[in-house]
């Protein structure tokens, strides 16, 4: 595996993530995989590990590490799983670090320390059944303030981290009003697990990462207390975007592993398989097929590294966030085909982790942001949208 140099805690936390997912995550996540069972004990030692609060400061409760530490361990967990890896992005990158950029001190004191410990999951509620890249257009979820109230009524879909038994907060984000210009107004609402009114579908029947929990949420005259709002009124928007360049970064990581997961597995496997009187690896269409795999992976992880620098130094970092998440999925998917074709018959088999990879990588082109919202957002930062 080829990466840059990374300065000492950072490679000495790779490590020991690279170490739980091999002797951990790897030797029970297939049989958990096939069952479509949540890795409740997995994510109990991952909390114990501190995982859950990699980027949260120590007064909340966390590491006092930061956002590039917890793409480390992202990247590390999914060359093994995406599932378990996707549980930890969307509980840090979704559910918690919207209370710690955006809430009061009394939201973080009651939030932070139980997500960052991981003894509770936060989610973070914004696509719509009607609408997923299309927001706010496609938003219909509202919240009227009654009193001391918010009243909250509408719908979510496709959300992580919503439905576990260790489910704590859902940040919704939900239209709050009318602006000035006649354009929605959009805020962010912290919404408890069981709130009478918040009702929680069972989970989704879906293609891959059967071990994470997604389902879809709906709210009837459900009631939380004013102070739940998270941030500014109608700073919701503005929240969620961020929220989302951030999680790019974290995706693109994610990617990453699933692409270099790949690349582990082939090389492995060349050495065993043998055909035609020879180790499969002595055959150049072999041997330039996993050459393409380790070039898409190298050039991802370059990508992901430059957003994460660009962003804890402070600089824009919009339209690396999507170069990277959009080249580091792109090279998970075709690492995952590629991987599967190496495999032959057993690449189709989902005892064999490239399965796995096959299944898990095509929703990494669409989870966070679609490739062609990528696209999207990196000619619009050429400045291409104003043509």
């Amino acid at each position: 595996m080829t990466m840059p140099k990374l300065a000492e805690e950072y490679e000495d936390l790779r490590k020991t993530v690279e170490e739980f997912a091999r002797d951990v995550v790897a030797p029970v996540i297939g049989d958990l995989y096939e069952r479509e069972e949540f890795p409740y004990d997995i994510v109990r030692q991952m909390g114990a590990m501190g995982l859950f609060g990699l980027p949260i400061p120590e007064e909340h409760g966390g590491m006092g590490g930061d956002y590039f530490a917890l793409c480390l361990a992202l990247e590390e967990l999914a060359r093994v799983d995406s599932s378990v890896s996707i549980t930890l992005e969307a509980a840090v990158s979704l559910g918690a670090m919207p209370i710690y950029r955006f809430g009061t001190d009394e939201q973080r004191a009651t939030w932070l320390p139980r997500l960052a410990s991981g003894e509770i999951l936060g989610a973070f509620g914004l696509t719509e059944p009607g609408g997923g890249s299309d927001v706010p257009g496609g938003m219909r979820t509202t919240a009227v303030l009654d009193g001391d109230e918010w009243v909250i009524n509408g719908s979510k879909a496709f959300i992580t981290n919503s439905g576990t038994d260790i489910t704590g907060v859902v940040g919704v984000a939900a239209i709050t009003g009318e602006r000035e210009n006649g354009k929605k107004e959009i805020s962010t609402i912290l919404v408890p697990s069981g709130t009478p009114g918040f009702t929680v579908s069972k989970k989704y029947s879906k293609v891959g990462w059967n071990c994470s929990d997604t389902r879809e949420l709906s709210f009837t005259d459900c009631r939380v207390p004013a102070a739940n709002l998270l941030g500014q009124r109608g700073r919701g928007y503005a929240q969620f975007l961020q929220t989302l360049d951030e999680g790019r970064i974290a995706i693109a990581a994610l990617s990453v592993g699933l692409a270099q997961g790949c690349v582990d597995e082939c090389l492995r496997y060349v050495h065993e398989r043998r055909a035609f009187g020879h180790p499969i690896g002595h055959y150049q269409a072999i041997q330039f097929k996993i050459a393409d795999m380790e070039v898409r992976t190298h050039t991802a992880r370059l990508a992901y590294h430059h957003a994460a620098e660009r962003m804890l130094a402070g600089e824009p970092f919009k339209k690396e966030a999507a170069i990277a998440k959009l080249v580091s999925s792109n090279a998970a998917m075709d690492n995952a085909r590629d991987a599967t074709q190496i495999f032959g018959g057993y690449g189709f088999m989902n005892e064999y982790p490239v399965g796995r990879f096959y299944r898990d990588a095509k929703i990494l082109e669409i989870g966070e942001g679609t490739s062609e919202v990528q696209r999207m957002l990196i000619a619009r930062e050429l400045g291409l949208s104003s043509l």
